[in-house]
């Protein structure tokens, strides 16, 4: 198959990765695989590695809809004849679906709450461009009612698990002096980091020896920051700024804490049960069609600091963790392999296609008779 991916851009963030990660293993199954991003943000540009005849082209889109910029994806489409196109967000759906790619469209959707008024009112107005869509495909079943009773929905509609690859994420046994709890997210306002702050501080008032180790960069930086400072612990939160590669940071920690507001299924949780971490995630999104409360990890209600405690306190106990961890690399192992996703995902592009290729011979012996 031929086949485009358009993005808005290649920020750091798990839906450019997931969309990334698409691109190159269906590359190396034999498809002709096609990159576009909308906006000049090419911070993941690099993980890309799609081989001749395949190509990689930014729109440069100066504005949020860039006229100049959609006629360029127009000729691109018109150029590459794809036989099946795959949008990651409603952004990147608005310019393909202006742009006519003239094959089936599928997009995928990789959030759940809407942040902002001004979000909600761009999701009634995306609402159409989806109806119209040959396919969209959820991460979550939770994600996928949220949105159908929303009224947002394609033609078809699948849910397709996040996975990873089983051999690029390795348990590594890493004793440690204190309890390390990782973040590994972009700062920004949903993900709600300080909440990770604030925990870490109850941890120590209880004399429990926890650190909190944020794996990435954002805005909200200096607010963690200040907050560490506020709570007296500043000495143990510690800040790495954006990394390419979170496994060896990953491997320094002793569980995973996710305190978002809103996530669809969460890259970064996968990763670290894969890694064997115990991981503790706000219930939102898929987190409970991920982690079995207890079993391989814990949930707790949205922003409920005290049962955040609670669960990170259970797992200062080594024998808790270990027991933990290695359930949720079974879990990952069982559910959520790369492997698994890309086969879903090819299999669902191929239907698509092919659905689109007999409508057209339909089409063709019609018009000669």
């Amino acid at each position: 198959m031929r086949l485009a991916f358009i993005t808005g851009s290649l920020v750091h963030g798990g839906a450019e990765r997931h969309s990334i990660t698409l691109a190159n293993r269906l590359a190396e199954r034999g498809h002709e695989c096609h990159a576009v991003y909308v906006k000049n943000d090419p911070s993941q540009l690099e993980r890309l590695r799609l081989p001749p005849p395949s190509s990689v082209r930014c729109l440069h889109a100066r504005s949020y809809l860039d006229l100049r910029a959609l006629g360029h994806l127009a000729s691109f489409f018109a150029r590459i004849r794809a036989d099946a196109v795959l949008a990651c967000n409603p952004y990147a759906l608005l310019y393909a679906s202006l742009a006519r790619p003239g094959a089936p469209l599928l997009v995928t959707l990789h959030s759940t709450r809407n942040r902002s008024l001004k979000e909600s009112a761009q999701m009634l107005a995306y609402r159409p461009f989806f109806w119209a869509a040959d396919c969209a495909v959820f991460v979550a079943e939770r994600q996928r009612v949220h949105w159908q009773r929303r009224g947002l929905f394609g033609r078809q509609n699948r849910v397709i698990y996040n996975g990873v690859d089983l051999d690029h994420w390795q348990p590594v046994c890493a004793p440690h002096e204190d309890f390390v709890i990782g973040m590994s997210a972009v700062l920004r306002p949903e993900k709600n980091p300080t909440q990770l702050v604030d925990a870490v501080a109850a941890l120590c008032r209880r004399g429990i020896p926890a650190r909190a180790l944020f794996i990435g960069d954002g805005p909200l930086r200096g607010e963690v920051q200040a907050r560490a400072v506020r709570e007296g612990i500043a000495d143990r939160v510690t800040i790495t700024g954006l990394q390419q590669d979170v496994r060896p940071f990953l491997a320094a920690c002793d569980a995973l804490a996710l305190t978002s507001f809103t996530e669809a299924f969460s890259l970064a949780a996968v990763e670290a049960m894969a890694l064997g971490l115990p991981v503790v995630h706000s219930n939102v999104g898929g987190a409970a069609e991920m982690i079995t409360h207890g079993e391989d990890g814990f949930l707790f209600p949205v922003g409920d600091t005290h049962s955040l405690v609670e669960s990170l306190a259970a797992l200062a106990r080594p024998e808790v963790r270990r027991r933990l961890g290695a359930r949720a690399r079974q879990t990952v192992e069982t559910r959520f392999t790369e492997r698994a996703m890309v086969e879903q995902y090819e299999q669902t592009l191929s239907d698509m296609a092919s659905k689109r290729s007999n409508r057209e011979q339909l089409r063709r012996r019609v018009a000669a008779h």
